[in-house]
């Protein structure tokens, strides 16, 4: 729903796809897909999600075509061994289930990948920072749709969050491994 042409496009996701694909093949196994389901309808969600999915009516889930939901064609191939999540609002961790798998596997450091660097990558590395993560942002393999937004998610996280969080390439991630 983000790759291809609908209200929520990211016209630049195409450019850092590349490099997601590259460490997801990589570390398959490894690798855990956040993937962003909207509600069938606006009124199955709380609060003011309902006053969003009322104004994205057309994102719903009872709106969308099925396959706009799935993980894209480049990395679906990668699952399994490679893991989905699916999650119905920016944060991967408000219900809980995302914290207690890591956990039990002891994870204690997320690499992080995707799209926008300014929602739902910045609402997931900083839930995993308040539950005691370390992560790595990968510069060039994540994306927005407000480039300005991007930079400054980018830069907050390295100003602000610079004991718990590393921002690198992903050339910078795999040399170093």
């Amino acid at each position: 729903m983000f790759f291809e042409q609908t209200p929520w496009h990211v016209p630049w996701m195409a450019r850092t796809l590349d490099q997601v694909v590259e460490v997801a093949g990589r570390f398959p196994e490894r690798t855990l897909f956040t993937r962003f389901i909207p509600p069938a309808r606006a009124d199955a969600m709380p609060g003011k999600w309902q006053d969003y999915y009322e104004k994205w009516e057309m994102m719903t889930a009872s709106r969308l075509p099925h396959e706009l939901m799935l993980l894209i064609d480049p990395l679906q191939r990668f699952v399994p061994p490679a893991r989905i999540f699916d999650k119905l609002t920016y944060s991967p961790w408000t219900d809980g289930r995302l914290h207690r798998n890591l956990a039990q596997e002891g994870i204690d450091t997320l690499v992080i990948s995707g799209g926008e660097t300014d929602v739902c990558v910045l609402a997931a590395a900083l839930g995993a920072i308040e539950l005691g993560y370390g992560i790595i942002v990968l510069r060039d393999a994540v994306c927005s749709g407000d480039d300005d937004a991007h930079d400054a998610a980018l830069t907050l996280l390295e100003r602000r969050f610079s004991v718990q969080s590393e921002i690198m390439t992903v050339e910078e991630f795999l040399s170093a491994r």
